[in-house]
Formats: structure tokens, sequence, C-alpha cells
């Protein structure tokens, strides 16, 4: 006679020994003289008596317990083991790309900041997770990655995707190291294989002769004291301004004269060192008068604990009447054009450009190669700022 919960309320009670309550065709209640209730369902397959657990009662209900039974003999119908056909699919599911990124992920982030880490992980999980997440990684096809690749630069975001296929590569190479996949579908997949070329950025930016009167605009700047110290300091330093806007004061070594900028900071995730001129010092200086125990060398002048804002620097060069001429990433050309036209080797000048496209473990050691000579170039460039500032000019080349 079929169960009912009544009839289990009141029968599936502790006795000495463990019985079974049958509810018919093989399915029945298990009660321990603990008193735990187990559903079972014994069955045959492939000549043998095979015993099957469905979970406890009443956290699986009788109804639960049927509909699982029911499942079970459909399968048991064509052929399959419904055993085996469980273990299989929790296999499958605990090696799905999401867990096996989740597990690259806690491998990779060590030695990585705990910004960079997270802002890896979110990526991901807005970008490729949702679309691949629940793959299993030794199923997963070159085609599905591409799709979802490509989908992210539709919208416009073309570098992000770049960086997301790279990541699934690395993903997967992750996995075939760790017997999580037999191989691993994009390892020959290049994003020029499937995005499009990014078209050249060319930034607007002075010729070196009209140099001259942005630096003495600068000086007679009359907004902000923080936005006039941070022109200056760009102009010496030509860093990129979200470097620049980013600063903190625990990143500079007054004493040795440089500036080590974190690896988090840097577009190119690896750590970068800016020699500091003499006139670069003394703008710091200037700055550190009105720190007033904040950590930003650029406070935003909102009032809030943050740094000033990516167009303050843009917005003083339109002020000053260098709309669509200049541009804070102008100073970079600048510089460069100016160095290599002294004759400043084309190495020094693009490490401290910090061009370099760098592996992480090159990354690691590059940014100090040739920190004495750059120190040389960097006071030369400020000497001759100072020069063509006061209007007498001297060509600073390279002995």
């Amino acid at each position: 006679m079929a169960l009912t919960d009544t009839a289990i309320r009141q029968k599936a009670r502790p006795q000495a020994k463990a019985f079974k309550l049958a509810d018919g065709g093989g399915l029945f209640l298990y009660v321990t003289p603990a008193g735990s209730r187990l559903w079972r369902w014994k069955y045959r397959h492939g000549g043998k008596e095979r015993l099957m657990s469905f979970g406890g009662y009443p956290d699986v209900s009788l109804a639960q317990a049927r509909e699982l039974h029911r499942r079970g003999r459909e399968l048991l119908a064509t052929g399959v083991d419904p055993m085996a056909d469980r273990k299989a699919g929790k296999q499958a599911e605990g090696t799905t790309f999401q867990v096996v990124a989740e597990k690259w992920h806690q491998h990779w982030k060590s030695g990585k900041t705990d910004k960079h880490a997270r802002d890896v992980w979110r990526r991901l999980d807005l970008d490729v997770l949702p679309k691949l997440g629940g793959i299993p990684a030794d199923s997963l096809t070159a085609a599905q990655v591409r799709d979802c690749v490509q989908a992210i630069e539709k919208r416009g975001a073309l570098d992000i995707a770049k960086r997301q296929l790279q990541k699934c590569s690395q993903i997967m190479r992750w996995a075939v190291a760790n017997d999580l996949a037999a191989r691993n579908p994009v390892a020959d997949v290049q994003p020029s294989d499937i995005l499009p070329a990014r078209k050249k950025r060319n930034y607007v930016r002075l010729d070196a002769k009209d140099l001259p009167q942005l630096l003495h605009d600068m000086d007679a700047y009359t907004g902000g004291e923080h936005t006039r110290l941070a022109l200056q300091l760009m102009a010496l330093t030509f860093v990129r301004t979200s470097e620049l806007i980013g600063a903190q004061w625990d990143e500079f070594d007054m004493d040795g004269a440089r500036w080590d900028i974190p690896a988090a900071r840097m577009k190119m995730r690896t750590p970068h060192i800016v020699p500091l001129s003499g006139q670069a010092l003394a703008v710091l200086q200037k700055l550190q008068a009105m720190r007033y125990g904040r950590s930003f060398v650029f406070p935003a002048d909102t009032g809030k604990p943050t740094h000033m804002s990516n167009n303050t620097i843009l917005y003083a060069l339109y002020r000053m009447g260098y709309r669509g001429r200049m541009t804070g990433h102008g100073f970079r050309g600048v510089a460069s054009t100016i160095l290599h036209e002294q004759g400043w080797p084309h190495a020094h000048i693009e490490l401290q450009l910090a061009h370099q496209e760098r592996d992480e473990v090159s990354g690691a050691y590059n940014h100090a190669l040739y920190l004495a000579p750059r120190a040389k170039m960097m006071q030369a460039w400020a000497d001759h700022l100072d020069a063509i500032r006061e209007g007498n000019v001297v060509a600073l080349r390279r002995a």
C-alpha cells in the first residue's frame, strides 16, 4: 500500500532495529534506530542489484521522492543506469568552465594586488562566465569562446575583448596542466583572427616650437593650485594622466629622487620607476606643503577622499586655449620627439614611457633597467624645459 504523509508520521518512528516502509516500485523509506528517515530505491541494472539514495525525509518530501523515482525509472527503461548517470552529471558539474576559472583565479592571484585580482575576476564575471560558465571545460570549443569575445567587441569594448580572449586561453591552459581538460581550444586563436584591428589613435599635441608658450601659460594658470602643479609635474615626468592623478605620497622616495608606481596602476601591469629631476622634486615639495594629511598627491576638490578627476588637466588646457591642440597625453609625444631628436637612446626613452610589451617575469625586472642613464635623461629634460621657458634654448644632446 502506497505511503502517505500521515502514515509516515505515524509509522516512521525509530525502533531498536532499522526497518523499511515501502511505497511501491522499489521505492521505500529506510528508518534507522537513530531516527533518520532516508529515501531509497532498489532496482536492478545489468543483472546486478543497485540501491540509490534520494535524500532524507522531510527535507525531501514524499512527492519529491516519487518524482525522483519516476525520473530514475524512465532512465532505467532506456538502458541507462540512473546512479551512473547521476555520478557523471556531478563530475561534469565539477569541471565546468566556471569551476575551472575559479580554481585558476585562486592560483593566479598569488603575488597580485588585491585590486588587480578583484578587477580581473569582475570582468570575467561580467563578460565571460554568464555565457561560458556552465559549459564543461572539456567540451568548450573555440567557436563558443569566439562568439563570446566577439559579443564583447560589438559593444565597442575592443581592448576588453582582447584581454578576455587571453584570459580564456590562460584558464584553459591551466585546466590542461591540472588534468581538468584534455586540450586548450583557445591556444591557436589569435585576437587578429576574430577581432578587427584597432585604428591607431593619434593624440593631439603641440609642435616643439609651441612648447615654450605652453610652459608660460601653465606657469600663469589661475585655476586651482593643485591643477597648475599637476600640469608642471606631467610636463616634467610625462607619465600617463591616470598614473599622475592617482599618485599617492607613499610612492615617492624624495631622498632617493624616484617615484615608484606600482604595477596595479600601470597600463602594462608591471611596476614603473620615474627618476625625479630637481625641478620635479621642487614641485612635489610645494605639493607637500598643501598635503594636510591626505594620501593622494592630487586630491579631489570635492572634499571626498579620492584623487582629482581624469578630465581636470584636459579642461585646464581648454581654459588656456589649447582645445583641439593639446591633451595630457600629448606631453608624452612631445617629450618622445624632442628626446629622440636630442640623441637619447631609443630604449631609454621607451622604458621611461613604459611602452614595452612585457610579460610578468621580464616586467618585474625591466622596470629598473638603465635607471642611472634614465635619471640623467630626466634631469636633462627638466633643464631643457627651463631653458626654453627662459628663451635660452640649448640642444641637450647626449654625449
